[in-house]
């Protein structure tokens, strides 16, 4: 389904002059060119050297993923054309390249008012298999995370405007998001759960095209695109292998096991979209805006399936030997969203903005699967047929008025209303609910006081109190309190403070749930630079936070209510040194030193260090050396296996033009 959108356009300073000054004689010209240089910037390359990882490799990789050998660190550079043909300046920055977990580089080009064009492109390495996580068969001494991932991810956006700075500026765009690897998963049965190896792959590309209408007093954005998406996955376990699964209890008498597997699905889909926004200034005391967006997303899944092994059939109370799953099924989702808004100032000192959004979403499905089941002799085969909705409708209406008591004091008060419904069925109706439903209920009052006693101080503070009378799930906002608090202070030129404070406390009463969660933080730094850094500068900062949550569930073995209790406690550190060490014969030397800290106690009590400094030493004015140093200590105290240290050091050169 196509929307079109259309939008209505609503459409002698005297200078002072000088006495002329006195004719000048000609300068002689210079024999050497003169001109400006068509290339400058810099680029840091080096080499990296890491100790032997202490302790747990994949907690570091996990969480550090740094590695030896040669790295181009860093390159900021600018291209110019003094005689603009093809374009006017493109500069160039890159990060990280060198096999590190995280690679980026971007470029821009223009010429005025003829285009811009950018183009982002990040590599980016996801390793995750922190041993403590997804384990169940940790207590048989077995580390396995079962739900690990050693994945690359390439994001890519190109973005090109044409005429800019003209009130009609046509512009393309393409974005690509593509990822591929290995992990591991369960492949899950009746009675047991088996981890396997599985492989990934998927890819999404956006092309989208528009036009901005820049006007004095009106803006708008016409924007039509599409996407496409594809998601591959298979999960396997190679014949003759013999795999017992998480579950040792036995089934009647019988232990379960699964002997060969292979598992594949393909996902594909495509949508096209519309999408409206626009500002205007209607009046010298009113400011609109609003925006819309229709999509209709559609999907198809193939999944088939061979496993052997000596397995079960809850349902039929049925043991077999092999078994082959096939389902193919579709699904749209056309989905709607819509926002309005406006800023009234009736008053000099009164700003009323109000705003409504509404998000609408409805998806229909089915689903049509056949499963032979082989055992003992003799087969079995059972087909369905689904059919299945969910429609969720999301709105928020909200008003906030500002008002300027004073030149030091501004007001906030405001009122916000969140409703909604939502429900699916599956059809015809199996296993524990085929259909639910939930409504959204809720009402939040809004206050903020904005406070400059005088000119180095500032103080804010905003704060929400909710209630609510339903929600979507059990861990959502129902009844809270949310309050943000920050101080600025400007005690010198050279000095400045930053204190900030965020509470919030959020309570589920519903019967069955009981759910209270509340999260605390308070931090404080600062940042002190003498003499605008000629010597030296320090920046730091500290927050202590703390969070406890309790929520009731049911075990699932055995449907008795049990309560989760989760606490922790946290302290954060980080400081900086930077000092320009006196010179030696023209040479001036610059050292960085710090670190950081994070040390928590309750349910997962972690400490982790980061201790680094960094010297760099001026060769000319085009060249650079440096040295940098690092540390990287992480331990658990309930999981001492996790913990981990190890050095690295990284030295190279800065080239400069």
């Amino acid at each position: 389904m196509r929307r079109l959108i259309t939008v209505a356009l609503i459409v002698v300073p005297v200078f002072a002059q000088e006495a002329p000054a006195p004719p000048q004689a000609a300068e002689t010209p210079s024999p050497v060119p003169s001109g400006e240089s068509w290339l400058t910037g810099s680029i840091d390359v080096g080499y990296r050297w890491r100790t032997d990882v202490g302790g747990s490799f994949d907690t570091y990789r996990s969480i550090v993923n740094l590695g030896s050998g040669p790295k181009m660190l860093g390159a900021d550079f600018t291209l110019a054309d003094p005689k603009h043909r093809a374009f006017d300046q493109i500069r160039v920055r890159a990060n990280g390249w060198g096999d590190d977990p995280y690679q980026t580089v971007h470029l821009d080009a223009k010429k005025s008012k003829l285009y811009d064009f950018s183009a982002d492109y990040r590599d980016i390495a996801y390793f995750n298999f922190l041993p403590s996580y997804a384990d169940p068969l940790l207590g048989r001494g077995i580390v396995l995370n079962e739900q690990s991932f050693d994945t690359r991810r390439h994001l890519g956006s190109f973005r090109l405007d044409l005429f800019p700075g003209n009130w009609f500026i046509p512009y393309l765009a393409y974005d690509r998001d593509s990822g591929s690897g290995t992990g591991a998963t369960t492949f899950v049965t009746d009675g047991n759960e088996f981890p396997v190896p599985n492989t990934l792959r998927d890819q999404t590309n956006l092309y989208r095209g528009g036009v901005r209408f820049e006007l004095r007093r009106f803006h708008a954005t016409l924007e039509q695109g599409g996407t496409t998406f594809k998601d591959d996955q298979s999960v396997f376990q190679n014949p003759g292998s013999l795999n017992f699964g998480n579950v040792a209890t036995p089934v009647f008498g019988q232990r379960t096991d699964l002997t060969s597997l292979l598992a594949t699905y393909g996902v594909r889909g495509s949508s096209i979209y519309s999408k409206g926004l626009f500002t205007a200034e209607a009046t010298p005391w009113l400011d609109v805006y609003g925006q819309f967006l229709y999509s209709q997303p559609d999907s198809n899944v193939h999944y088939q399936q061979a496993a052997t092994g000596n397995l079960f059939l809850q349902s039929q109370a049925l043991f077999y030997t092999s078994q082959q799953y096939l389902v193919s099924a579709a699904a749209k989702l056309p989905h709607t969203s819509g926002s309005l808004g406006a800023e009234i100032r009736p008053l000099r000192r009164v700003r009323i903005v109000q705003s409504w959004l509404t998000d609408r979403l409805h998806n229909a499905g089915s689903a049509a699967s056949t499963q032979t089941f082989a055992g003992s002799g003799a087969s079995q085969q059972i087909a369905a047929l689904l059919a299945s909705s969910l429609v969720t409708n999301y709105n928020q209406e909200e008003i906030d008025i500002f008002y300027d008591a004073t030149s030091k004091l501004t007001l906030r008060g405001g009122y916000r209303y969140v409703w909604g419904e939502a429900n699916d069925a599956v059809l015809p109706p199996a296993g524990l609910m085929s259909s639910d439903q939930a409504k959204l209920r809720r009402n939040v009052g809004i206050g903020g006081v904005t406070y400059r006693p005088f000119q180095k101080l500032t103080i804010r503070t905003d704060a929400e109190a909710a209630s609510s009378g339903g929600s979507y799930f059990r861990t959502s906002l129902y009844d809270y309190q949310k309050v943000h608090a920050q101080a600025r202070y400007q005690a010198l030129t050279s000095l400045n403070f930053t204190a900030d404070f965020t509470l919030l406390d959020n309570h589920n009463p519903v019967p069955g749930v009981n759910y209270d969660y509340r999260s605390q933080q308070e931090s404080l730094s600062l940042f002190w630079s003498p003499s605008g850094g000629k010597i030296f500068d320090f920046q730091g900062s500290y927050t202590r936070s703390t969070l406890h949550s309790n929520i009731g569930y049911l075990i699932p073995q055995t449907l008795t209510a049990q309560t989760s209790l989760y606490r922790d406690n946290a302290h954060t550190a980080t400081a900086l040194f930077n000092v320009k060490l006196p010179a030696v014969q023209g040479i001036a030397p610059k050292l960085s030193a710090g670190g950081s800290f994070f040390i928590s106690s309750g349910n997962r009590a972690t400490s982790y260090y980061q201790p680094l400094a960094t010297l760099w030493l001026p060769v000319n004015k085009k060249m650079s050396v440096f040295a940098d140093w690092r540390y990287y200590g992480y331990g658990e105290a309930f999981y001492l296996y996790e913990g981990f240290r190890t050095n690295l050091v990284t030295a190279g050169l800065r080239f400069t033009r």
